[in-house]
């Protein structure tokens, strides 16, 4: 078997630095650095690199597979932090397994760079344009093959505001389509103006490129004020606890403590909101390494039941729940009422891979590293006052579709529930802080964010997200639910639509240009 040459597969060193500056340029823009406007223009060196390297598709292929691992890389680094923390690995061993999942992940915007070669041999620089379709497209393909699109591309504008609405009409992948849509835009004007001869072409790129950006993110993208809806009628207040439980080291009386303390904090909030009003109450605790068990705990079940009747309120809190068909537990969120009574359990449906459960194929071969829960099968709406919830536990609030089957089903506000202690002070919490917000443009509904170690916050229906707490530090949150008026917003009616748009059209590129490709050769042997 003869192997290829290095040359036909490995690009020039130029063009490799341009996949680490766009690389580079992009990790800025996430979280913790947050410098969102580099997401605009990134990609325009990925895109030069590529066109330099479009002969080849393999070497268009590595420069995109490059530019993919050292993006994913530079953003997810965090995920080390557990297994040198907790498990005791040795961090050159985490950071180089580190360093294969983000390969491994880095495939996607590899297929994307080598698939843009072949649209640029059979269009010229024309096909630059479909770069945003191909994007997407890869960025689909990623969340079906792996069931994640963490750090997709749109995620960099959550705390921008300016583009995070369009996410009502197309999800993330609308979002992120604008984004390589002022990429492309930019590189291939540049193109034209160096074809024509046109000095200072790229300063005139930059120019048009601003220009239309200051338009668009002022007229078209104006989201208004940071202020929820004051005329909805209020059908409850929310007392949020962030408790900052350590992931370690709890033993029985520093178990029971904590717990004290957590209804102690809750109780202090309740006597501040009776002073003001005598709305319905509810007190929501978020995921913790406590470890709740309501059902087959009868010490816990009197304790938080007796705590409701007491105070009057009801309480949201996450617990480990027997599933009775097969002897395994769900990890849920119980809602118990002000008589001291269960009224309302969701049992989570996207559990972690490895990490809540191990895939149905590897079950009994790899453990699972928290715990093997069953997987829930019911989108169950829980009241909070006259309004209805839908609760993300964790690692749910990336999934767009379980909040609009919420607010398909009569949702008013969405609450996530999550602990993102295990990952330490790390970018991982702003991260994940992204993803609420775009459920919450996606919906048009609040989140109510509860966490132990933060960031606790409310997002409104806009993704703004307003009075955050700091992380790793004790604290409360008192906010008001309202009842929805019940529209729907596009993407609530239609789901992904856009990205299986991206990726039809993607489909029907090629079939065109092979065609063209086919009919270049018939033409080529009939002469």
């Amino acid at each position: 078997m003869k192997l290829p040459r290095p040359g036909m597969i490995v690009p020039s060193p130029f063009n490799a630095f341009l996949a680490l500056v766009s690389a580079a340029m992009l990790t800025l823009a996430f979280p913790n650095f947050e410098f969102w406007y580099l997401a605009w223009f990134a990609l325009v060196p990925l895109l030069w690199a590529i066109e330099r390297e479009k002969a080849s598709t393999a070497r268009s292929f590595v420069v995109g597979w490059l530019f993919g691992t050292v993006f994913f890389f530079g953003t997810c680094w965090w995920l080390t932090f557990a297994p040198i923390t907790y498990g005791g690995f040795p961090w050159p061993m985490a950071y180089f397994l580190m360093l294969i999942v983000a390969i491994v992940v880095g495939l996607f915007p590899a297929i994307f760079a080598g698939m843009l070669s072949i649209l640029l041999r059979r269009f010229g620089s024309i096909a630059i344009l479909a770069a945003p379709f191909l994007w997407v497209f890869t960025e689909f393909l990623r969340y079906w093959l792996t069931g994640n699109n963490w750090n997709a591309i749109a995620y960099s504008q959550a705390f921008r505001g300016d583009t995070v609405h369009f996410a009502s009409i197309g999800g993330v992948y609308l979002v992120g389509f604008l984004i390589l849509i002022f990429n492309a835009f930019l590189f291939w004007s540049n193109l034209r103006l160096i074809s024509s001869g046109q000095k200072y072409s790229l300063y005139a790129a930059i120019a048009i490129f601003w220009i239309g950006f200051a338009y668009f993110t002022t007229f078209v993208g104006d989201t208004g004020d940071a202020q929820p809806n004051i005329d909805k009628k209020v059908s409850s207040s929310v007392v949020a606890i962030q408790p900052n439980v350590p992931m370690a080291g709890l033993d029985s009386a520093k178990w029971e403590r904590l717990r004290q303390h957590q209804i102690d904090l809750a109780e202090t909030e309740i006597r501040k909101l009776r002073t003001t009003n005598n709305e319905p109450l509810t007190v929501i605790l978020p995921e913790s390494p406590m470890n709740f068990m309501y059902e087959d705990d009868r010490e816990f079940q009197h304790y938080i039941n007796d705590f409701a009747r007491r105070n009057n309120v009801s309480v949201l809190f996450n617990s480990a729940e027997p599933d009775k068909t097969n002897g395994k537990y769900f990890n849920s969120a119980v809602m118990v009422d002000p008589m001291g009574k269960e009224v309302a359990e969701y049992d989570k449906i996207y559990l972690l891979p490895f990490g809540e459960a191990v895939p149905p194929l590897l079950e009994g071969i790899l453990p699972g590293f928290v715990g093997n829960f069953s997987y829930g099968r019911e989108y169950d709406l829980l009241p909070i006052g006259d309004a209805k919830a839908g609760v993300m536990i964790c690692f749910e609030s990336h999934f767009g579709q379980l909040s609009r089957h919420y607010a398909a089903d009569g949702a008013d506000v969405l609450i996530e529930m999550t602990n993102d202690g295990y990952l330490g002070p790390t970018p991982v919490l702003r991260q994940h802080l992204a993803n609420a917000v775009f459920r919450a443009a996606e919906t048009n509904r609040p989140v109510l964010r509860v966490t132990n170690v933060g960031i606790t916050a409310y997002i409104n229906e806009k993704g703004e997200v307003l009075n955050p707490t700091s992380a790793y530090q004790e604290d409360t949150r008192t906010w008001s639910v309202s009842k929805s008026d019940g529209s729907q917003t596009f993407y609530v009616k239609y789901g992904d639509w856009f990205g299986w748009l991206c990726s039809v059209v993607t489909f029907g590129l090629f079939i065109i240009g092979f065609r063209r490709r086919r009919d270049g050769i018939k033409s080529a042997n009939s002469a």
